[in-house]
């Protein structure tokens, strides 16, 4: 995901707002009736909520593709601070509610009724989009989104300072668990996996031979694998060789760029930020593969854009997601390249992107094809929860990995029947 202004996540927020959100249901119902009436066409007012991106520009050009659409007017509610999914959750379920949103895939919304399919808008353009991307977004054979941005995540590093400590770019995590011991010197930590570490859960869960759920939507990363994945976690998080406590998350670049840390989990939008500190000085590098069965992994986060099928102008909004989404090539590639670096969705931009040809940018896209893994749609905020709770319960705590992983089997088991059965 595109990186925050000024604010991580806030993911428990996040799980009261969405529960609340399905548990209203009929509450939800009036989200849209704000007062502008129904139908579509010219003379329409749409709102659409984004959330604050940290790339200078993004508010501005989001605006401006807005203006230049003629059949509806389109008011943008740039969301700053913390907790911006929590906000949305909230608006939902009042007389406020925008008519069209960007998140990210959650069958939650899909099982309440409060996003729109939006099948019909982008079926005729389906092959055109990154196969894992559609998947992501479909339950029952319906595509409930369209998908703005792929951002992979992976590791940056220094090169000078690999060079000067003789090391390798890691393969293995004991491999990255060694590296970060020879690159710590003075106040400079060997490694930063962010403040609260859970940005590398669902990477080391891949990197163990293991995923998140199953293709039958069952529990799938209770593995020795990922066991042994976070046993050595631990002894990393008491090696005095991670960075703890940075003045700002993973999602910003700060930590390498001021020198912090010699390596740095964190996500393609900020490679040309830290191109302009670094320069040259700089490798990506996947997360390490934790067992012989495992292999390297990448993490694709992303925004895609979603219509409250609860409001009163829902085909106005879905004509705009789909001139703006998918009609406008252009505005798309503005948005996925002139404001750090993600990778466009639609395999034609991708393919003709001048800047994502070569360097580094290059390599980050040979590394999200080639090891790249998407959320699950049916893996939700609350299954997350749980699972990034087994860090904090066997690596920061020096719990049992059994114990924490049956303790979120029980959590995770729970929200897999109420939605499925």
């Amino acid at each position: 995901m595109p990186a925050w202004s000024n604010s991580t996540w806030d993911r428990r927020s996040v799980l009261r707002a969405a529960t609340g959100l399905a548990a209203a249901g009929g509450l939800a119902a009036c989200g849209g009736n704000n007062g502008r009436g129904g139908g579509s066409g010219a003379g329409k007012n749409l709102v659409q909520y984004f959330h604050a991106y940290g790339e200078a520009g993004t508010e501005q050009a989001v605006k401006r593709y807005a203006k230049a659409y003629r059949d509806a007017r389109v008011s943008t509610q740039w969301i700053t601070g913390e907790n911006f999914e929590s906000k949305l959750f909230s608006a939902l379920l009042t007389d406020n509610a925008p008519d069209l949103f960007e998140f990210h895939p959650q069958i939650q919304l899909v099982r309440s009724g409060q996003v729109a399919d939006l099948t019909d808008i982008v079926e005729p353009v389906e092959d055109d989009f990154n196969r894992a991307d559609i998947a992501s977004h479909t339950v029952d054979g319906k595509i409930y989104g369209v998908r703005m941005i792929d951002d992979p995540q992976f590791f940056f590093y220094r090169r000078s300072m690999f060079d000067k400590a003789g090391i390798d770019v890691p393969t293995t995590l004991d491999e990255l668990i060694a590296a970060a011991a020879e690159l710590t010197t003075g106040k400079v930590k060997g490694l930063f996996l962010g403040n609260e570490l859970d940005p590398v859960v669902r990477p080391l869960i891949w990197a163990a031979g293991a995923d998140t759920l199953t293709d039958d939507n069952e529990i799938a990363y209770h593995t020795d694998g990922v066991k042994e994945g976070l046993v050595k976690l631990r002894k990393l998080f008491t090696s005095g060789d991670l960075l703890l406590g940075a003045p700002t998350d993973f999602w910003d670049p700060s930590a390498i760029n001021q020198g912090l840390t010699a390596v740095q989990w964190c996500g393609m939008w900020a490679m040309p930020a830290m191109q302009q500190a670094l320069g040259d000085d700089l490798g990506v590098f996947p997360f390490p593969k934790v067992t012989d069965a495992g292999k390297p992994s990448v993490y694709n986060g992303g925004w895609s854009m979603f219509v409250n099928a609860k409001g009163r102008n829902v085909e106005a909004a879905k004509e705009y997601v789909k001139w703006l989404w998918i009609d406008q090539k252009e505005y798309q590639e503005d948005w996925a390249l002139s404001y750090g670096f993600h990778i466009p969705p639609r395999t034609s931009i991708a393919e003709s992107a001048g800047k994502l040809k070569s360097g580094l940018p290059a390599e980050g896209v040979r590394l999200f094809t080639e090891y790249g893994h998407f959320d699950r749609i049916g893996f939700t905020q609350a299954m997350l929860d749980a699972v990034e709770d087994v860090v904090g319960d066997c690596v920061r705590d020096d719990g049992d990995p059994e114990a924490a992983l049956d303790k979120a089997d029980a959590k995770v088991g729970r929200e897999l029947e109420k939605l499925f059965g």
